[in-house]
Protein backbone atom coordinates (compact mmCIF):
# COMPACT_ATOMS: atom_id res chain seq x y z
CA UNK A 1 0.00 0.00 0.00
CA UNK A 2 1.58 3.31 -0.89
CA UNK A 3 0.50 6.52 0.73
CA UNK A 4 0.76 9.96 0.30
CA UNK A 5 -0.84 12.93 1.68
CA UNK A 6 -2.75 13.61 -1.46
CA UNK A 7 -5.18 11.19 0.48
CA UNK A 8 -6.38 13.26 3.16
CA UNK A 9 -7.83 15.49 0.88
CA UNK A 10 -10.52 12.67 -0.66
CA UNK A 11 -13.81 12.11 0.99
CA UNK A 12 -13.52 10.06 4.22
CA UNK A 13 -15.69 7.48 2.70
CA UNK A 14 -12.87 6.94 0.08
CA UNK A 15 -10.11 6.55 2.52
CA UNK A 16 -11.60 4.35 5.09
CA UNK A 17 -12.58 2.08 2.15
CA UNK A 18 -9.16 2.17 0.77
CA UNK A 19 -7.83 0.99 4.29
CA UNK A 20 -10.50 -1.77 4.65
CA UNK A 21 -11.04 -3.03 1.48
CA UNK A 22 -7.72 -5.10 1.75
CA UNK A 23 -9.08 -6.17 5.19
CA UNK A 24 -12.25 -8.13 4.65
CA UNK A 25 -12.92 -9.86 1.20
CA UNK A 26 -16.60 -11.40 2.15
CA UNK A 27 -17.19 -9.53 5.70
CA UNK A 28 -19.76 -11.69 7.23
CA UNK A 29 -22.71 -9.96 9.29
CA UNK A 30 -20.96 -9.07 12.21
CA UNK A 31 -17.95 -7.72 10.18
CA UNK A 32 -20.17 -5.79 8.27
CA UNK A 33 -21.60 -4.16 11.45
CA UNK A 34 -17.90 -2.85 12.50
CA UNK A 35 -17.34 -1.99 9.24
CA UNK A 36 -19.89 0.45 9.97
CA UNK A 37 -19.07 1.34 13.36
CA UNK A 38 -15.70 2.23 12.05
CA UNK A 39 -17.39 4.21 9.08
CA UNK A 40 -19.09 6.80 11.44
CA UNK A 41 -16.42 7.26 13.86
CA UNK A 42 -14.70 8.96 10.80
CA UNK A 43 -17.09 10.86 9.63
CA UNK A 44 -18.00 12.36 12.91
CA UNK A 45 -13.97 12.90 13.12
CA UNK A 46 -11.76 15.98 12.44
CA UNK A 47 -8.35 15.85 11.52
CA UNK A 48 -5.62 16.47 13.73
CA UNK A 49 -2.98 19.50 12.98
CA UNK A 50 0.62 18.18 12.70
CA UNK A 51 3.04 19.98 14.61
CA UNK A 52 0.36 22.56 16.43
CA UNK A 53 -1.24 22.39 19.87
CA UNK A 54 -4.76 22.22 19.08
CA UNK A 55 -7.56 23.56 22.27
CA UNK A 56 -10.28 20.76 22.35
CA UNK A 57 -13.70 21.62 23.77
CA UNK A 58 -15.35 18.69 25.11
CA UNK A 59 -19.41 18.34 26.51
CA UNK A 60 -19.80 15.98 29.52
CA UNK A 61 -20.64 12.77 27.88
CA UNK A 62 -20.49 12.99 24.62
CA UNK A 63 -17.12 11.82 23.29
CA UNK A 64 -14.98 13.97 20.53
CA UNK A 65 -12.82 12.43 17.99
CA UNK A 66 -10.24 13.28 15.59
CA UNK A 67 -7.79 11.30 13.47
CA UNK A 68 -4.44 11.49 11.63
CA UNK A 69 -2.64 9.76 8.65
CA UNK A 70 0.80 8.06 8.65
CA UNK A 71 2.08 7.99 5.09
CA UNK A 72 4.30 4.99 3.96
CA UNK A 73 7.10 7.28 3.78
CA UNK A 74 6.90 8.07 7.88
CA UNK A 75 7.01 4.43 8.41
CA UNK A 76 9.44 3.63 11.17
CA UNK A 77 10.22 7.16 12.32
CA UNK A 78 8.41 8.01 15.66
CA UNK A 79 5.78 10.78 16.01
CA UNK A 80 4.15 11.56 19.87
CA UNK A 81 0.83 13.04 21.14
CA UNK A 82 1.00 15.19 24.10
CA UNK A 83 -2.60 15.91 25.94
CA UNK A 84 -3.02 18.36 28.64
CA UNK A 85 -6.45 18.48 30.94
CA UNK A 86 -7.36 22.02 31.63
CA UNK A 87 -9.95 21.42 34.35
CA UNK A 88 -11.07 17.84 35.44
CA UNK A 89 -10.03 14.37 34.74
CA UNK A 90 -10.91 13.44 31.19
CA UNK A 91 -10.46 9.66 29.70
CA UNK A 92 -9.04 9.52 26.43
CA UNK A 93 -7.84 6.79 23.64
CA UNK A 94 -5.80 6.00 20.86
CA UNK A 95 -7.01 3.56 18.14
CA UNK A 96 -4.70 2.78 14.70
CA UNK A 97 -6.46 1.13 11.48
CA UNK A 98 -4.09 -0.61 9.47
CA UNK A 99 -4.15 -3.65 6.64
CA UNK A 100 -4.13 -6.96 8.28
CA UNK A 101 -1.10 -9.21 7.60
CA UNK A 102 -2.20 -11.16 3.94
CA UNK A 103 -3.45 -14.41 3.17
CA UNK A 104 -1.33 -18.07 4.10
CA UNK A 105 -0.44 -19.54 0.61
CA UNK A 106 -2.27 -22.38 -0.39
CA UNK A 107 -1.41 -25.21 1.83
CA UNK A 108 -1.12 -23.54 4.70
CA UNK A 109 -4.83 -23.03 5.30
CA UNK A 110 -5.31 -24.59 8.25
CA UNK A 111 -2.34 -23.45 10.57
CA UNK A 112 -1.73 -19.54 9.18
CA UNK A 113 -4.99 -18.35 7.76
CA UNK A 114 -6.25 -16.30 10.03
CA UNK A 115 -10.10 -16.59 12.06
CA UNK A 116 -13.15 -14.56 10.97
CA UNK A 117 -12.75 -12.92 14.00
CA UNK A 118 -9.11 -12.54 13.84
CA UNK A 119 -9.47 -10.54 10.63
CA UNK A 120 -12.28 -8.03 12.31
CA UNK A 121 -10.18 -7.17 15.39
CA UNK A 122 -7.13 -6.77 12.92
CA UNK A 123 -8.68 -3.89 11.03
CA UNK A 124 -8.75 -1.61 14.60
CA UNK A 125 -6.94 -1.37 17.62
CA UNK A 126 -6.38 0.28 20.35
CA UNK A 127 -2.80 1.14 21.25
CA UNK A 128 -3.48 3.40 24.53
CA UNK A 129 -5.79 4.77 27.28
CA UNK A 130 -5.65 7.20 30.15
CA UNK A 131 -8.14 8.07 31.86
CA UNK A 132 -7.06 10.96 34.62
CA UNK A 133 -5.75 14.82 34.89
CA UNK A 134 -2.17 14.71 34.28
CA UNK A 135 -0.35 15.53 31.14
CA UNK A 136 0.31 12.74 29.29
CA UNK A 137 2.56 11.85 25.97
CA UNK A 138 2.32 9.13 24.36
CA UNK A 139 5.39 7.75 22.04
CA UNK A 140 4.63 5.99 18.90
CA UNK A 141 6.60 3.93 16.45
CA UNK A 142 4.52 2.75 13.26
CA UNK A 143 5.36 -0.70 11.04
CA UNK A 144 2.44 0.05 8.73
CA UNK A 145 0.46 2.99 7.06
CA UNK A 146 -2.10 3.84 9.53
CA UNK A 147 -4.53 6.15 10.30
CA UNK A 148 -5.21 6.60 14.06
CA UNK A 149 -8.32 8.06 15.53
CA UNK A 150 -7.97 9.89 19.11
CA UNK A 151 -10.89 9.90 21.53
CA UNK A 152 -11.44 12.21 24.19
CA UNK A 153 -14.60 11.61 27.00
CA UNK A 154 -15.68 14.07 30.32
CA UNK A 155 -17.91 12.13 32.38
CA UNK A 156 -17.92 14.91 34.91
CA UNK A 157 -18.32 17.95 32.89
CA UNK A 158 -17.60 20.21 29.89
CA UNK A 159 -14.11 21.06 29.70
CA UNK A 160 -11.46 21.69 27.91
CA UNK A 161 -7.95 20.16 26.69
CA UNK A 162 -4.85 20.78 24.52
CA UNK A 163 -3.36 18.32 22.05
CA UNK A 164 -0.18 18.09 20.38
CA UNK A 165 0.75 15.86 17.81
CA UNK A 166 4.09 16.07 16.23
CA UNK A 167 5.91 13.45 13.49
CA UNK A 168 8.87 15.14 13.36
CA UNK A 169 10.28 14.70 16.91
CA UNK A 170 13.77 15.38 16.00
CA UNK A 171 13.48 19.22 14.95
CA UNK A 172 12.97 20.11 18.41
CA UNK A 173 10.33 20.69 20.71
CA UNK A 174 6.80 23.00 21.57
CA UNK A 175 7.02 22.08 25.28
CA UNK A 176 10.09 23.16 27.39
CA UNK A 177 11.88 20.15 28.79
CA UNK A 178 11.97 19.34 32.33
CA UNK A 179 15.14 18.50 34.11
CA UNK A 180 15.27 14.47 35.57
CA UNK A 181 14.33 15.87 39.42
CA UNK A 182 11.44 17.92 38.42
CA UNK A 183 10.57 18.71 42.19
CA UNK A 184 10.23 21.61 44.16
CA UNK A 185 12.05 22.15 47.01
CA UNK A 186 11.36 24.68 49.82
CA UNK A 187 14.44 25.57 51.10
CA UNK A 188 12.79 28.05 54.04
CA UNK A 189 9.60 28.94 56.02
CA UNK A 190 9.33 31.83 57.87
CA UNK A 191 5.53 33.69 59.17
CA UNK A 192 5.58 35.58 56.23
CA UNK A 193 7.98 34.10 53.84
CA UNK A 194 8.95 31.17 52.04
CA UNK A 195 12.00 30.41 49.97
CA UNK A 196 11.81 27.93 47.16
CA UNK A 197 14.38 26.53 44.21
CA UNK A 198 13.98 23.91 41.65
CA UNK A 199 16.94 22.25 39.49
CA UNK A 200 17.10 24.17 36.09
CA UNK A 201 15.33 23.18 32.66
CA UNK A 202 17.85 22.07 30.03
CA UNK A 203 15.72 24.45 27.95
CA UNK A 204 16.72 27.32 30.09
CA UNK A 205 20.33 26.27 30.11
CA UNK A 206 20.29 26.21 25.71
CA UNK A 207 17.69 29.23 25.50
CA UNK A 208 17.64 31.50 28.12
CA UNK A 209 16.17 33.91 25.97
CA UNK A 210 12.83 32.70 24.66
CA UNK A 211 12.53 30.96 28.03
CA UNK A 212 11.43 31.78 31.83
CA UNK A 213 10.20 30.48 35.08
CA UNK A 214 7.16 31.37 36.51
CA UNK A 215 5.63 30.87 39.94
CA UNK A 216 2.03 30.31 40.92
CA UNK A 217 1.30 30.24 44.97
CA UNK A 218 -2.33 29.73 45.89
CA UNK A 219 -3.97 27.99 49.21
CA UNK A 220 -6.10 25.83 47.88
CA UNK A 221 -3.93 22.96 46.08
CA UNK A 222 -1.49 22.35 43.17
CA UNK A 223 -2.32 22.18 39.55
CA UNK A 224 -0.63 20.14 37.06
CA UNK A 225 -0.36 22.06 34.05
CA UNK A 226 -0.79 26.23 33.49
CA UNK A 227 -4.00 25.67 31.62
CA UNK A 228 -5.27 23.69 34.78
CA UNK A 229 -4.67 26.51 37.23
CA UNK A 230 -5.89 29.34 34.58
CA UNK A 231 -9.11 27.89 34.24
CA UNK A 232 -9.51 27.06 38.06
CA UNK A 233 -8.79 30.72 38.80
CA UNK A 234 -11.34 31.65 36.00
CA UNK A 235 -13.98 29.37 37.28
CA UNK A 236 -13.76 31.35 40.58
CA UNK A 237 -15.03 34.57 38.96
CA UNK A 238 -11.63 36.13 38.16
CA UNK A 239 -9.42 36.76 34.92
CA UNK A 240 -5.98 35.83 35.18
CA UNK A 241 -3.47 37.61 33.26
CA UNK A 242 -1.15 35.72 31.46
CA UNK A 243 2.22 35.13 32.54
CA UNK A 244 3.62 36.56 30.04
CA UNK A 245 1.89 39.82 30.69
CA UNK A 246 2.88 40.50 34.13
CA UNK A 247 4.61 43.86 33.02
CA UNK A 248 1.37 45.29 31.52
CA UNK A 249 0.08 48.61 33.36
CA UNK A 250 -1.67 48.55 36.60
CA UNK A 251 -4.39 49.96 35.28
CA UNK A 252 -5.02 46.84 33.40
CA UNK A 253 -5.69 45.10 36.63
CA UNK A 254 -9.31 43.36 37.37
CA UNK A 255 -10.89 45.01 40.28
CA UNK A 256 -10.26 41.62 42.09
CA UNK A 257 -6.48 42.12 41.50
CA UNK A 258 -3.65 43.60 43.37
CA UNK A 259 -0.25 44.55 41.76
CA UNK A 260 3.22 44.02 44.30
CA UNK A 261 7.01 44.60 43.67
CA UNK A 262 8.89 43.18 45.50
CA UNK A 263 12.66 41.56 45.49
CA UNK A 264 12.81 43.65 41.68
CA UNK A 265 9.78 40.85 41.19
CA UNK A 266 5.97 42.12 39.65
CA UNK A 267 3.42 39.98 40.68
CA UNK A 268 -0.32 39.44 40.33
CA UNK A 269 -2.48 38.70 43.33
CA UNK A 270 -5.72 37.41 42.66
CA UNK A 271 -8.63 37.74 45.60
CA UNK A 272 -10.84 34.81 45.43
CA UNK A 273 -13.25 33.13 47.48
CA UNK A 274 -10.81 30.57 48.37
CA UNK A 275 -8.05 32.62 49.21
CA UNK A 276 -4.85 34.96 47.34
CA UNK A 277 -3.65 33.29 43.76
CA UNK A 278 -0.61 35.11 42.87
CA UNK A 279 1.57 35.01 40.03
CA UNK A 280 4.70 35.99 39.14
CA UNK A 281 7.83 35.43 36.50
CA UNK A 282 11.45 35.33 37.68
CA UNK A 283 13.03 34.56 34.34
CA UNK A 284 15.62 32.02 34.65
CA UNK A 285 16.34 32.53 38.44
CA UNK A 286 15.81 29.15 40.10
CA UNK A 287 15.24 29.99 43.48
CA UNK A 288 12.75 32.38 44.82
CA UNK A 289 11.61 34.01 48.33
CA UNK A 290 7.54 34.45 48.36
CA UNK A 291 6.83 37.26 50.37
CA UNK A 292 3.19 39.11 52.27
CA UNK A 293 2.09 35.75 53.16
CA UNK A 294 0.08 35.26 55.78
CA UNK A 295 1.59 33.81 59.07
CA UNK A 296 0.32 30.17 59.84
CA UNK A 297 -1.33 29.21 56.83
CA UNK A 298 -0.81 26.84 54.04
CA UNK A 299 0.44 27.47 50.58
CA UNK A 300 0.74 24.92 47.51
CA UNK A 301 3.44 26.06 45.03
CA UNK A 302 4.01 25.46 41.39
CA UNK A 303 6.70 26.33 38.85
CA UNK A 304 6.31 25.99 34.90
CA UNK A 305 8.75 26.79 32.22
CA UNK A 306 7.14 28.57 29.72
CA UNK A 307 8.29 29.33 25.94
CA UNK A 308 8.65 32.78 25.68
CA UNK A 309 8.18 32.30 21.28
CA UNK A 310 4.82 29.35 21.40
CA UNK A 311 3.56 30.13 25.00
CA UNK A 312 3.42 26.38 25.79
CA UNK A 313 4.64 25.19 29.16
CA UNK A 314 5.88 22.38 31.57
CA UNK A 315 5.12 22.15 34.99
CA UNK A 316 7.04 21.00 37.37
CA UNK A 317 6.11 18.68 40.43
CA UNK A 318 4.04 21.07 42.56
CA UNK A 319 4.84 21.46 46.51
CA UNK A 320 3.25 23.26 49.59
CA UNK A 321 4.51 25.14 53.02
CA UNK A 322 2.88 25.93 56.08
CA UNK A 323 4.19 29.39 57.13
CA UNK A 324 5.34 29.94 60.96
CA UNK A 325 2.99 31.12 63.29
CA UNK A 326 3.37 35.26 64.54
CA UNK A 327 5.59 34.84 67.26
CA UNK A 328 3.87 36.44 70.45
CA UNK A 329 4.70 39.74 70.31
CA UNK A 330 7.50 40.94 73.36
CA UNK A 331 6.11 42.42 76.36
CA UNK A 332 8.46 45.46 77.99
CA UNK A 333 7.80 45.69 81.32
CA UNK A 334 7.31 49.64 82.51
CA UNK A 335 8.63 51.07 85.90
CA UNK A 336 7.87 53.56 87.97
CA UNK A 337 8.85 57.20 86.64
CA UNK A 338 11.44 55.28 83.98
CA UNK A 339 11.59 56.31 80.57
CA UNK A 340 11.59 53.91 77.56
CA UNK A 341 12.43 55.37 74.46
CA UNK A 342 10.70 52.93 71.64
CA UNK A 343 11.73 52.68 67.64
CA UNK A 344 9.00 51.29 65.15
CA UNK A 345 9.53 49.67 61.99
CA UNK A 346 6.94 51.60 59.16
CA UNK A 347 6.98 48.56 56.76
CA UNK A 348 6.40 45.28 59.15
CA UNK A 349 3.17 47.32 61.06
CA UNK A 350 3.78 45.44 63.90
CA UNK A 351 2.68 46.36 67.31
CA UNK A 352 5.24 46.67 69.93
CA UNK A 353 3.84 46.60 74.11
CA UNK A 354 4.57 47.69 77.13
CA UNK A 355 3.50 46.36 80.57
CA UNK A 356 2.55 48.51 83.45
CA UNK A 357 1.16 47.46 86.97
CA UNK A 358 0.07 49.82 89.21
CA UNK A 359 0.56 50.38 92.62
CA UNK A 360 -1.15 53.15 92.90
CA UNK A 361 -4.85 54.48 92.35
CA UNK A 362 -4.12 57.49 89.39
CA UNK A 363 -1.51 56.93 87.02
CA UNK A 364 0.27 59.10 84.21
CA UNK A 365 1.21 58.06 80.93
CA UNK A 366 3.48 60.31 78.88
CA UNK A 367 4.48 59.69 75.76
CA UNK A 368 6.76 62.36 73.63
CA UNK A 369 6.71 61.68 70.00
CA UNK A 370 10.61 61.78 68.52
CA UNK A 371 9.80 61.02 64.97
CA UNK A 372 6.96 59.80 62.39
CA UNK A 373 3.59 59.28 63.34
CA UNK A 374 2.18 56.48 66.13
CA UNK A 375 -0.86 55.10 67.10
CA UNK A 376 -1.05 54.49 70.65
CA UNK A 377 -3.43 52.09 72.23
CA UNK A 378 -3.94 51.50 76.44
CA UNK A 379 -5.35 48.70 78.02
CA UNK A 380 -7.19 48.20 81.86
CA UNK A 381 -7.64 44.51 82.70
CA UNK A 382 -8.43 44.02 79.02
CA UNK A 383 -10.88 46.72 78.60
CA UNK A 384 -9.59 49.46 76.06
CA UNK A 385 -9.14 53.16 78.04
CA UNK A 386 -7.23 55.29 75.53
CA UNK A 387 -6.58 55.05 71.81
CA UNK A 388 -5.63 57.98 69.56
CA UNK A 389 -2.42 58.93 67.04
CA UNK A 390 -0.39 60.86 69.01
CA UNK A 391 1.28 64.20 67.91
CA UNK A 392 3.98 65.73 69.89
CA UNK A 393 3.63 65.36 73.57
CA UNK A 394 0.59 63.75 75.04
CA UNK A 395 -0.46 63.09 78.58
CA UNK A 396 -2.99 60.51 79.79
CA UNK A 397 -4.39 60.74 83.44
CA UNK A 398 -6.20 57.39 84.47
CA UNK A 399 -8.19 56.00 87.55
CA UNK A 400 -8.39 52.49 88.34
CA UNK A 401 -7.46 50.17 91.47
CA UNK A 402 -4.53 48.61 92.86
CA UNK A 403 -2.80 46.08 91.05
CA UNK A 404 -4.35 46.39 87.56
CA UNK A 405 -3.07 46.11 84.70
CA UNK A 406 -2.29 48.48 81.85
CA UNK A 407 -1.03 47.47 78.53
CA UNK A 408 0.20 50.03 76.11
CA UNK A 409 0.18 48.81 71.94
CA UNK A 410 2.10 51.19 70.03
CA UNK A 411 2.04 50.91 66.24
CA UNK A 412 3.77 53.23 63.46
CA UNK A 413 1.14 54.68 61.23
CA UNK A 414 3.66 55.56 57.82
CA UNK A 415 6.15 53.20 56.30
CA UNK A 416 9.20 55.02 57.54
CA UNK A 417 10.65 54.23 60.80
CA UNK A 418 8.81 56.14 64.21
CA UNK A 419 9.95 56.41 67.59
CA UNK A 420 8.29 57.25 70.95
CA UNK A 421 9.30 58.31 74.38
CA UNK A 422 7.34 56.95 77.05
CA UNK A 423 6.64 57.16 80.81
CA UNK A 424 4.29 55.81 83.54
CA UNK A 425 4.46 56.81 87.03
CA UNK A 426 2.05 57.64 90.18
CA UNK A 427 0.16 60.80 90.30
CA UNK A 428 2.99 62.30 93.11
CA UNK A 429 5.40 61.03 91.09
CA UNK A 430 7.70 64.06 89.93
CA UNK A 431 6.85 65.39 86.31
CA UNK A 432 9.52 63.40 83.58
CA UNK A 433 8.54 66.83 81.30
CA UNK A 434 8.26 70.82 82.08
CA UNK A 435 4.69 72.21 81.80
CA UNK A 436 4.33 73.24 78.59
CA UNK A 437 2.48 76.62 76.91
CA UNK A 438 -0.21 75.98 74.41
CA UNK A 439 1.95 76.44 71.28
CA UNK A 440 5.00 74.80 70.63
CA UNK A 441 5.47 77.18 67.42
CA UNK A 442 8.20 79.65 66.49
CA UNK A 443 7.02 83.22 65.22
CA UNK A 444 9.12 84.93 63.00
CA UNK A 445 8.30 88.76 62.03
CA UNK A 446 8.72 89.52 58.63
CA UNK A 447 8.70 93.69 58.72
CA UNK A 448 12.06 93.17 61.27
CA UNK A 449 14.25 91.06 59.01
CA UNK A 450 17.46 92.31 57.65
CA UNK A 451 19.98 91.45 55.81
CA UNK A 452 21.85 90.40 58.88
CA UNK A 453 19.12 89.67 61.71
CA UNK A 454 15.63 88.32 62.61
CA UNK A 455 13.41 88.07 65.23
CA UNK A 456 11.26 85.59 66.83
CA UNK A 457 9.38 84.76 69.12
CA UNK A 458 7.95 81.82 71.35
CA UNK A 459 5.35 81.17 74.47
CA UNK A 460 6.47 80.31 77.94
CA UNK A 461 4.91 79.39 80.98
CA UNK A 462 4.35 80.27 84.87
CA UNK A 463 7.05 78.51 86.10
CA UNK A 464 10.76 79.94 85.82
CA UNK A 465 12.50 77.40 82.68
CA UNK A 466 15.41 77.65 80.73
CA UNK A 467 15.05 77.79 77.10
CA UNK A 468 18.24 77.70 74.52
CA UNK A 469 18.17 78.57 70.93
CA UNK A 470 19.99 77.35 68.26
CA UNK A 471 20.48 78.22 63.90
CA UNK A 472 21.92 76.31 61.15
CA UNK A 473 22.51 77.38 57.91
CA UNK A 474 20.39 75.42 55.29
CA UNK A 475 19.54 75.32 51.30
CA UNK A 476 16.27 76.06 50.31
CA UNK A 477 16.05 72.00 48.93
CA UNK A 478 16.95 70.85 52.81
CA UNK A 479 13.67 72.76 54.27
CA UNK A 480 11.51 69.60 53.34
CA UNK A 481 14.16 66.91 54.37
CA UNK A 482 15.11 68.75 57.32
CA UNK A 483 11.88 68.74 58.80
CA UNK A 484 10.95 65.45 57.96
CA UNK A 485 14.68 63.56 59.38
CA UNK A 486 14.35 66.19 62.42
CA UNK A 487 14.25 63.82 65.89
CA UNK A 488 11.81 65.75 68.41
CA UNK A 489 13.68 63.90 71.21
CA UNK A 490 16.91 64.83 71.07
CA UNK A 491 18.39 67.45 72.80
CA UNK A 492 21.35 70.54 72.01
CA UNK A 493 23.90 67.29 72.74
CA UNK A 494 23.53 66.29 69.34
CA UNK A 495 23.98 69.83 68.32
CA UNK A 496 27.32 71.27 67.05
CA UNK A 497 28.45 73.88 69.27
CA UNK A 498 28.56 76.41 67.10
CA UNK A 499 24.89 76.67 66.20
CA UNK A 500 24.10 77.72 69.88
CA UNK A 501 22.95 81.69 70.03
CA UNK A 502 22.30 82.18 73.56
CA UNK A 503 20.14 80.56 76.44
CA UNK A 504 18.24 82.44 78.93
CA UNK A 505 15.36 82.46 81.75
CA UNK A 506 11.84 83.51 81.79
CA UNK A 507 8.53 82.73 83.22
CA UNK A 508 5.31 85.05 83.59
CA UNK A 509 2.23 84.38 85.55
CA UNK A 510 0.15 85.52 83.83
CA UNK A 511 0.11 82.54 80.51
CA UNK A 512 -1.56 85.54 77.96
CA UNK A 513 1.84 87.49 78.64
CA UNK A 514 4.30 84.48 79.19
CA UNK A 515 5.62 85.30 75.65
CA UNK A 516 9.74 86.49 75.10
CA UNK A 517 11.24 87.70 71.56
CA UNK A 518 15.15 87.02 70.60
CA UNK A 519 16.94 89.37 67.84
CA UNK A 520 19.79 87.08 66.26
CA UNK A 521 22.11 89.12 65.07
CA UNK A 522 25.57 88.05 62.78
CA UNK A 523 23.68 86.49 60.25
CA UNK A 524 24.31 86.59 56.19
CA UNK A 525 22.21 88.50 53.71
CA UNK A 526 19.98 86.65 51.33
CA UNK A 527 20.99 83.01 53.77
CA UNK A 528 18.00 80.70 54.95
CA UNK A 529 18.36 79.91 58.47
CA UNK A 530 16.70 77.07 60.58
CA UNK A 531 15.81 77.77 64.17
CA UNK A 532 15.30 75.40 66.71
CA UNK A 533 14.08 76.19 70.40
CA UNK A 534 14.51 73.98 73.76
CA UNK A 535 12.70 73.99 76.63
CA UNK A 536 14.15 72.69 79.96
CA UNK A 537 11.80 71.79 83.29
CA UNK A 538 13.03 70.94 86.53
CA UNK A 539 13.74 66.88 85.15
CA UNK A 540 16.61 68.45 82.74
CA UNK A 541 14.72 66.56 79.97
CA UNK A 542 14.50 68.89 76.81
CA UNK A 543 11.70 69.42 74.63
CA UNK A 544 11.88 71.04 71.46
CA UNK A 545 9.65 73.75 69.69
CA UNK A 546 8.88 72.69 66.35
CA UNK A 547 11.43 74.25 63.92
CA UNK A 548 11.32 77.49 61.77
CA UNK A 549 12.84 78.31 58.68
CA UNK A 550 13.86 82.14 58.16
CA UNK A 551 15.37 83.77 55.08
CA UNK A 552 17.29 87.34 56.18
CA UNK A 553 16.51 89.64 52.91
CA UNK A 554 19.04 90.07 50.42
CA UNK A 555 19.21 93.54 50.00
CA UNK A 556 18.99 96.18 52.61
Amino acid sequence: LKMSWFWLYLPLHLLMATFLCHSIKSPTTSSQQSLKTNIFNFYHSLMLADGKETTIHLLKDIPKRYYFVLEEGRVLTPFSVTVTPCDVPIEWSILVYKSPPAKAAPGHHDTQELSKSQKASSVASTIFNYKGNSVETYMGMPSHPALYLLEFFSTERDTHITVYLTTDTTSGHLYPELPADPRIDVVGVGPTTVTLAWKHSPSALQHGDSIQYCLLVNEKHNYKSLCAAETAIRSAGVKMLPSLALSLSPYLLEPQQVMILSNSQLSIINKVSSGEVRQVCVGTRNTYTVPSLSPGTQYYFDVFIVNLLTNASAAYTGTFARTLEEPEPKVTELKDGKVVHVVLDGKKQKFYTLQYQARHKKIHFTFQLCRGQIRVHITRNGKTVASENLSGLRYFSLKGKLLDTYLVQLRSTEESNSSVKVQASPHFHKPLFPLLPESLKIKSFSKLRTCRSVTIAWLGTQEESKYCVYRKRIEEDQIWRELQSADRCSGPESRHKSEKVLCKYFYDLNPQRAVTTETIKGLEAGTLYLFDVYLFGPSGIPVRYHSKAVKTRKKC
